[in-house]
């Protein structure tokens, strides 16, 4: 039916949940992911502080306050990227820098909350579900250092996991359970576009009313469908690629594998020279397999006259490492 047809939630948070009068969508998906109320104060990202393609369409910065009345940024990102840890790292230290004004003291550095919502296989882990953050352990006793600091005349302990920023990596293609928690059906949501009638699960009751396709112009349901095109040419583009590179990367593992184990054979004892150079080649190999694949991929369609920005999109390159093909 046409009225079940929803926006998915990469396109929505570049355009629609950008205006205040959709914050209560995303304010919904932070509330449930970090268990405490949140509530939107401003987004802060701007035409003026982008540097590049990825830059616009991929970050989305919030400020926001908690249940505790505490100002904390949060820094969306729906990343389709070869080098993604990186990029997270990036933009987490974009955030904290760019969201302080000069002179401040370091004291008014806010907590930052990194969620990556992933469309892609990003390596192996069961769940769809990850978190990570900042702590300092004690090699030889093990426990968690606190940081005594002054704060409004006071002596205040405080862990650095207090201060430094949190990690979400959501999954999305390993989820494939029946939703039956406010976080699954977010989930369901992200990866099927899916909306129960009945939820009552903050930010998705929302979302069943302003996310829906029909409700689009007809400029923006073009543009829209042109997004869900390149999606589909990316994910073919990036499973060429890895077949390919799995193929090229098993060529060039059995040839170096056999090279450096009959070197490292000699020296070593053959047993431990075949086995340590065929996993150390065959690795290697996988790795320079992969990445040549994504760049035979983006020559070609460069050559086809696929417009710049698509063949970003589709394969994680920069335009500097296109225009370089």
């Amino acid at each position: 039916m046409e009225k079940d047809k929803y926006i998915r939630f990469d396109w929505a948070v570049k355009r629609l949940l950008r205006n205040k009068a959709n914050f209560d969508v995303l304010e919904g998906l932070l509330t449930v992911l970090l268990d405490r109320q949140i509530h939107i104060i401003d987004i802060l990202e701007s035409e003026s502080n982008q540097q590049d393609y990825d830059d616009k369409f991929n970050r989305v910065d919030i400020k926001a306050r908690d249940s505790e009345n505490e100002i904390i940024i949060v820094e969306v990102q729906v990343t389709r990227e070869l080098y993604f840890l990186e990029r997270i790292l990036y933009g987490v230290a974009k955030a904290i820098t760019e969201h302080m004004a000069l002179g401040d003291l370091y004291s008014e550095v806010k907590k930052v909350y990194s969620i990556s919502i992933l469309y892609f296989d990003i390596g192996k882990g069961n769940d769809y579900l990850y978190h990570g953050q900042n702590t300092f352990t004690g090699v030889h006793t093990g426990d968690y250092l606190q940081v005594t600091v002054k704060e409004r005349d006071t002596l205040v302990q405080r862990l650095p996991s207090e201060i430094f920023p949190e990690y979400f990596l959501i999954r999305v293609n390993e989820f494939d359970k029946v939703a039956t928690t406010p976080l699954e059906e977010w989930l369901d949501y992200l990866k099927n576009d899916y909306i129960r009638p009945d939820t009552t699960t903050p930010g998705l009751k929302e979302a069943r009313e302003k996310l829906v396709y029909y409700n689009m112009n007809p400029t923006e349901r073009a543009d829209y469908d042109r997004h869900v095109d390149a999606i589909m040419i990316q994910n073919d583009v990036l499973g060429t690629a890895k077949l390919e590179g799995k193929i090229e990367g098993k060529i060039e593992g059995k040839i170096e594998g056999k090279i450096e184990g009959r070197i490292e054979g000699r020296i070593e004892g053959r047993a431990e020279g075949r086995v340590e150079g065929k996993a150390e080649g065959k690795a290697e190999g996988l790795i320079e397999g992969e990445e040549k694949g994504v760049f035979k991929v983006a020559r070609n369609m460069k050559k086809m006259g696929i417009p710049l920005d698509t063949i970003v999109l589709s394969t994680g390159l920069t335009e500097e490492e296109i225009e370089r093909l």
